[in-house]
């Protein structure tokens, strides 16, 4: 049985889909102004592996996984605006960018991802919906704003209380608003910036009803879970569940799911302090799978605090496992043992991957012990570990690919064929027996973080 901890409940409980055959989830993507930072690479790989078990639960045809895209909103116009280019060109172009991210990481391309500028209309029909009900207004400055006084439930997912609310909240000079809590479903346009045609006059849509319109035409009124960054759950989440019920008529989201945020050596991530970090400027240090590996070692809820000795321990970790199930061939068949249960439970547990891969290391471990003795025991707890590994998106490669340091996107230092030629010197070294230039040789490559390991007769090697 499922367990996970829903915030909706703040507790922990079992997984109940309200079909079995038809799994739903939707997650808040990216705004497309810019590259994927660390964080982004976070929601990405927390839902990734959560959507990978799911499908392992109930069957890969019997799980829809939705996340969507903003490619409309303040800082796309701004940014667009300071590029002197269309907002659309701007999207489009990190967009791909986004998606070369996310492939490098090894995550799977959600069922759809929906974006905004595409669902207008239905963005559109919503506010209507809920402007007759009498959960929204037009207000006298062009906005429509969503009545928040309306929704008796309100703060029900982040525990905020309504009045507490009311009394921090502040008033733009700009706005028409008939409550301070009140939140904006339909911007009026102004000069130069792109808008589309509505009821209430040109415009566009509001952050928060874009989610709502989005998940609902793709999963239906009522799905499984919702989730997204913790930085998310207010308002963004609070004000999607009040509008959504408001216009359905319906309950919305079962289980709502957050990961934690991501901090840079102890303090928040924050350009201002010049410890903001794109997926891509990582990625030039790392190889993509050291990056996901290192996500995945902390609970999804918990903090992640990124520092290159954390990288640097993912790099070294899954050195180990790579080095496990080298060499080895493994059958393609299932192997089910005390392994399968211990990592089952590990997940089930409110998707644990830090202890799942705890696991993989007790594989590696049996698997050496057993290398030399019982070498076909070995290769099936090979084929094990990369089974369940795949349930994380984990040792999944070649092994002298990732030893090597082959998928590396920017490799400095000695490339492959240099280290193979002084291998081969090496040999020859040795072959004439000059033991100290055989050791001058690899002390060299050392030093230049390159191991050899000499086994069998042949050398292997591997980038420190």
């Amino acid at each position: 049985m499922l367990y996970v901890h829903n915030n909706l409940t703040r507790q922990k409980e079992a997984f109940q889909p309200i079909d079995p055959q038809n799994v739903r989830m939707y997650v808040c993507g990216m705004t497309v102004y810019d590259y994927c930072h660390i964080g982004h690479a976070r929601v990405l790989v927390v839902f990734d592996v959560i959507y990978r078990y799911l499908r392992k639960v109930y069957g890969e045809q019997h799980v829809t996984y939705i996340r969507n895209v903003t490619d409309i909103d303040d800082k796309i116009i701004a940014r667009a605006n300071e590029n002197k280019e269309s907002f659309q060109n701007l999207t489009e172009r990190f967009i791909t960018a986004m998606h070369e991210d996310a492939d490098l990481l090894g995550v799977i391309r959600p069922n759809e991802e929906p974006r905004a500028t595409v669902f207008m209309k239905e963005i559109i029909n919503m506010i209507k919906t809920l402007v007759e009900g009498g959960h929204a207004y037009a207000a006298n400055n062009g906005d429509v704003y969503y009545d928040v006084s309306s929704f008796a439930n309100y703060g029900q997912l982040s525990g905020k209380q309504m009045e507490d609310l009311r009394a921090g909240a502040r008033v733009a000079v700009d706005e028409a608003k008939q409550d301070p809590l009140d939140f904006v479903l339909w911007k009026a346009a102004k000069l130069n910036e792109p808008s589309w045609d509505s009821p209430w006059g040109k415009g566009r849509p509001g952050w928060h009803i874009e989610c709502s319109a989005m998940s609902t035409h793709c999963l239906g009124n009522h799905f499984d879970i919702h989730g997204g960054g913790l930085d998310l759950q207010f308002p963004h989440h609070e004000n999607e569940i009040a509008q959504s019920c408001a216009a359905t008529g319906e309950a919305f989201v079962n289980v709502w799911l957050h990961n934690g945020f991501v901090r840079v050596d102890d303090e928040k991530m924050s350009k201002s302090l010049g410890n903001f970090f794109t997926i891509r400027e990582v990625l030039k240090k790392y190889a993509p799978e050291v990056v996901r590996y290192f996500i995945l070692t902390s609970h999804y809820r918990s903090p992640l605090n990124y520092s290159d000795k954390h990288l640097d321990n993912a790099k070294s970790a899954l050195t180990t496992l790579y080095t496990a199930v080298r060499g080895l061939n493994a059958p393609e068949i299932i192997v089910d043992n005390k392994f399968t249960k211990q990592f089952e439970k590990a997940m089930e547990d409110d998707f644990n991957t830090s202890e799942a891969i705890a696991v993989l290391f007790e594989i590696a471990k049996e698997i050496n012990r057993q290398r030399d003795a019982a070498p076909e025991q070995a290769a099936l707890l090979v084929s094990q570990l990369r089974q369940l590994g795949s349930l994380l998106g984990l040792v999944q490669d070649d092994p002298e690919a990732f030893l090597q340091g082959k998928n590396q996107i920017s490799q400095d230092g000695l490339s492959d064929i240099d280290v193979n030629e002084i291998i081969k010197q090496r040999e020859q070294a040795r072959i004439d027996k000059n033991w100290a230039e055989s050791d001058r040789l690899r002390d060299d490559l050392k030093a230049q973080g390159i191991i050899l390991e000499d086994s069998g007769g042949s050398t292997s090697w591997r980038r420190a």
